[in-house]
């Protein structure tokens, strides 16, 4: 059975750094694209970037050049690593599996809170 456990978030002044970690149980991790996902207050959750079982990743715009992710798989981890952290980036965060109808996906972790104010 998955289990996913997010942590590493905080309170970061803009302009600031962080970096989240993901782990992951299971033996489907190291075969499956993985994806960071937040939600902010008041919004729908949305998809921030995912990693490809090869290492690749991919952002979505609003973080492009800022956020970057990385995964080990003999540890079943997923990071991310967010810089020039803004206020809009404020949201809870999740790691899941990346597929195209992720919003169907039934279980997620707790999530870690990343709140970006002066």
């Amino acid at each position: 059975q998955i289990q996913l456990v997010e942590s590493g978030g905080g309170l970061v002044q803009p302009g600031g750094s962080l970096r989240l970690s993901c782990a992951a149980s299971g033996n489907l991790f190291s075969t499956s694209d993985m994806a960071w996902y937040r939600q902010a207050p008041g919004k729908q959750r949305e998809v921030v970037g995912f990693i490809k079982r090869d290492g690749a990743s991919h952002f979505v715009d609003s973080v492009k050049g800022r956020f970057t992710m990385s995964r080990d798989n003999t540890k079943n981890m997923v990071y991310l690593q967010m810089s020039s952290l803004r206020p809009e980036d404020t949201a809870v965060y999740y790691c899941n599996f990346y597929v195209l109808q992720w919003k169907q996906i039934a279980y997620w972790g707790q999530g870690t809170r990343v709140t970006v104010s002066a």
